[in-house]
């Protein structure tokens, strides 16, 4: 069978495996997910929810972009000036559960410091807790200069590896997410709180449903104004996938398909009858490209965050498999959507953007 066949298989019945487990908790106990009626309320509350994956330029990593030291207010209003420019309404953007041990108060802070540059500019974040990608260990303090030409070289995984699947550290694990989310439960600031990017990836497979259940349990403790998601990325994991969609008052999901497979998904997750959004998309070289997604996730009325911002220190230009050892410029870039002055990579692209942004 057709791996992307079988894929699309792998989602219609978790949809239908879902609709049978709500059924089921609804008769042991009260149903702490939203109503499929209250998340489309709340979705048609707000215009179409357009963004990037938003790091500052001058971070490699979501350490330096939290910690005291290197926290930059003035580059985070000037580039989400441009953010605010090209119409876009939100962002996604990953926390550090290290930036808030090394600090609570001092990160709190920051959070509120950068949703008022957020307010400014019209912009409404969603924020990530928990990732399972790309390097397994991290380091308070001062963080490792980029690799030449090598994509997100210095992005790391929260809490890591080992340290995902270690139960002596979810009592701390525990009072980040409880802290973060109680502080900033009624911030009508924020849009939503995505609990975990990519559960399983970096070979963790189910070993991460540990952690990621009690990090539902907690967010559900908590019961935040905002709605809770962990977005969908890899079809094959069929546990993952079932806990991840039951659990999220609005679907997101990951697609880095060409148009038609994107269209598939779209239509196979419709059945879960709630809002749908896109919380990455947009790498060029796998023909996944703003010209060709941007404007199908409008006429679907799928939410559009697409991967990468101003080109920076993640190097998220250069693809996710090849690396350029000299550093030159790929062919085409992978992500990002700015050069680093503003600029845009492509002014095509970004006049689409701001056409279908109404700006």
């Amino acid at each position: 069978m057709n791996l992307k066949n079988y894929a699309l298989i792998a989602v219609l019945s978790f949809n239908i495996s879902m609709g049978f487990a709500q059924k089921t908790k609804k008769n042991t106990e009260p149903a702490k997910v939203w109503s499929i009626e209250k998340a489309n309320a709340w979705y048609k509350e707000h215009q179409w929810l357009t963004g990037a994956n938003y790091i500052p330029s001058n971070a490699i990593n979501q350490l330096e972009m939290w910690q005291a030291d290197t926290f930059s207010p003035d580059l985070i209003d000037k580039e989400l000036g441009w953010a605010e420019g090209i119409g876009f309404n939100t962002l996604r953007v990953f926390l550090f559960s290290k930036a808030w041990s090394q600090d609570p108060e001092g990160f709190k802070k920051r959070m509120d410091q950068f949703l008022t540059i957020t307010q400014k500019h019209g912009i409404k974040p969603m924020f990530v807790f928990f990732d399972d990608c790309w390097n397994k260990t991290s380091a308070i303090g001062k963080q490792p200069e980029p690799k030449t030409g090598v994509h997100n070289s210095g992005w790391l995984q929260d809490p890591g590896d080992p340290a995902f699947k270690e139960e002596a550290n979810f009592a701390e694990l525990e009072k980040y997410v409880k802290d973060v989310l109680g502080h900033f439960a009624h911030d009508k600031r924020i849009l939503l709180w995505d609990l975990y990017n990519e559960p399983g990836n970096s070979g963790k497979l189910e070993a991460t449903i540990p952690l990621l259940t009690k990090t539902i349990s907690w967010a559900r403790s908590v019961n935040p104004d905002q709605p809770i998601s962990i977005g969908l990325w890899s079809w094959g994991f069929e546990k993952l996938n079932e806990i991840q969609l039951a659990n999220s008052d609005i679907v997101t999901y990951h697609n880095y398909e060409a148009p038609d497979w994107h269209q598939r998904t779209i239509d196979l997750l419709k059945a879960s009858g709630r809002p749908l959004i896109c919380t990455e998309y947009m790498a060029r070289s796998r023909n996944s490209r703003f010209a060709n997604i941007l404007p199908m996730l409008k006429n679907e009325n799928v939410g559009a965050i697409n991967w990468g911002f101003a080109a920076g220190k993640t190097n998220t230009k250069y693809a996710w498999d090849t690396p350029l050892a000299d550093g030159s410029e790929p062919v085409e870039w992978f992500h990002e959507i700015f050069q680093p002055d503003g600029t845009p990579y492509r002014l095509d692209e970004v006049n689409l953007i701001k056409k279908l942004n109404n700006k």
